[in-house]
C-alpha cells in the first residue's frame, strides 16, 4: 500500500477568488455530486472557519473534519508546507485516505506563495502534482475589486482557469466588459460561466495545466457548459469575444512573444536573463519553442523565477516551426525585450 501511495502523485488544485466570489458554492456543490473519491478540502484560512453548515468551527493548527459524502475538510492555520507533511504521513500511514486535495484561499490572499510551495519543497515536489490554479470572478463586483484591490489582479493573472460567477446580477453590456477586462489580464486561461456554483468537476479539476505539455492555448471568449447531449458528459461551447473599447489598462497584462526557429544557447541566455530580471513580476509564463537543428518542440514553463523545461512532441512540418512565449506579468519593458527575443533566431 505504501509503495502505491509513493508511486503516484496526489492532484491538488489551488481555489482563489476575491470575497464573496462563490468559492465556498462551488465547492459545496462539488461535495454533494461527488461520491466516487475521496477529496480533503483544505482551508488556508486564519481564525474560525466553517465551509458548510454540517462543518464544526475549527481553531487548532489542523483540524479534521469529516464531511457527510466522506470527504475531508483540513483548517490550517500558519505553515502550508507543514501542514502537508503532516497530512502526506498520516496517508502513509493509512490514517487517512483520500485521492485529491482542493486548497481554498482566503479571498484576500495573492496566490503566489501558496504555488511556490508546490515547487520548492523536495517531499511536496515528489508526492504532490500541482494540477491547476482555479480562480472564481464574481461579475458583479469585479470591475471595483480591480480597481481598488491588487490581489484581485494577482488572483486573474494567476488562473490557469477563470469561473465567472453571478452573471444573473449584471446586464450584457457589463458581462462583456468583464470579460473583455479578464481576458486582457490573462489571454491564457479559460473563462467559464458558473451559474449557483453548480459546474461538473471536469470544468475544474483535473486541468493539467502545470504538465510540461506543448499546448499552448489562447482563450478568445466565453465558454458555457453544454449540456444539449443528454447522454454524454457536458462539454464546453464557445461564445466569442465581443469588442470593448473602454477597457482599463490593467497593471497585470499578457505578452506575446512570437519567433521563428531559435538557438538554443541563445535562448537559453535570453530566459535566464529574463527570469533574473523580471522573474518576481512574471506571475505565469510558458513557451512552446521551435529549436535549430531539433525536431522536438522545447517547453517552457514558469511562475516567477522558478522554471521548468522540457522537450515535447515533434514539429509535423516546417511550416508549424514557430516559437511562441505567453508571459502574464506587471508590466515589462516589451519593446526591448521582444528585440531581443527575435534576436535568438540568429546561428
Amino acid at each position: 500500500m505504501t509503495e502505491q501511495i509513493n508511486s503516484s502523485l496526489l492532484p491538488v488544485t489551488i481555489l482563489t477568488g476575491f470575497l464573496g466570489a462563490g468559492k465556498t458554492t462551488l465547492i459545496n456543490y462539488l461535495l454533494e455530486n461527488n461520491h466516487n473519491e475521496k477529496t480533503i478540502i483544505i482551508e488556508n484560512e486564519y481564525g474560525p472557519v466553517n465551509i458548510d453548515s454540517n462543518l464544526l468551527n475549527v481553531s487548532t493548527d489542523i483540524q479534521i473534519v469529516e464531511i457527510t459524502n466522506g470527504c475531508i475538510c483540513c483548517t490550517i492555520q500558519g505553515e502550508l508546507t507543514e501542514a502537508l507533511h503532516q497530512l502526506h504521513a498520516k496517508r502513509i500511514a493509512g490514517e487517512l485516505h483520500f485521492d485529491r486535495l482542493i486548497i481554498e484561499t482566503t479571498g484576500l490572499a495573492d496566490p503566489a506563495p501558496i504555488i511556490q510551495t508546490f515547487f520548492i519543497d523536495e517531499l511536496i515536489r515528489e508526492t504532490i502534482q500541482l494540477d491547476a490554479i482555479v480562480t472564481l470572478v464574481d461579475a458583479k463586483h469585479i470591475l471595483t475589486h480591480l480597481d481598488e484591490h491588487r490581489v484581485a489582479l494577482s488572483q486573474i493573472g494567476f488562473a490557469d482557469r477563470i469561473i465567472l460567477t453571478k452573471t444573473d446580477c449584471v446586464d450584457d453590456e457589463q458581462k462583456n466588459h468583464v470579460i473583455n477586462r479578464l481576458h486582457h489580464i490573462n489571454h491564457k486561461a479559460m473563462i467559464i460561466e458558473a451559474v449557483n456554483g453548480q459546474l461538473p468537476k471536469s470544468a475544474w479539476l483535473d486541468i493539467h495545466a502545470f504538465d510540461l505539455s506543448d499546448e499552448l492555448n489562447i482563450n478568445r471568449g466565453l465558454f458555457v457548459i453544454d449540456t444539449s447531449q443528454k447522454h454524454q458528459s457536458p462539454g464546453f461551447k464557445l461564445i466569442p469575444l465581443k469588442k470593448s473599447h473602454s477597457l482599463k489598462n490593467d497593471e497585470i497584462c499578457t505578452y506575446l512573444f512570437e519567433a521563428k526557429e531559435l538557438n538554443l544557447k541563445k535562448i537559453g541566455s535570453f530566459m535566464e536573463q529574463l527570469v533574473e530580471h523580471y522573474g518576481n513580476d512574471m506571475l505565469r509564463y510558458k513557451g512552446v519553442l521551435a529549436i535549430q537543428g531539433n525536431a522536438q518542440r522545447l517547453v517552457v514553463q514558469g511562475v516567477h523565477k522558478v522554471v521548468g523545461f522540457d522537450y515535447g512532441s515533434p514539429w509535423q512540418n516546417e511550416q508549424e516551426k514557430v516559437s511562441k512565449l505567453i508571459v502574464i506579468s506587471r508590466p515589462l519593458p516589451f519593446d526591448e525585450l521582444n528585440q531581443a527575443f527575435l534576436k535568438t533566431m540568429e546561428i
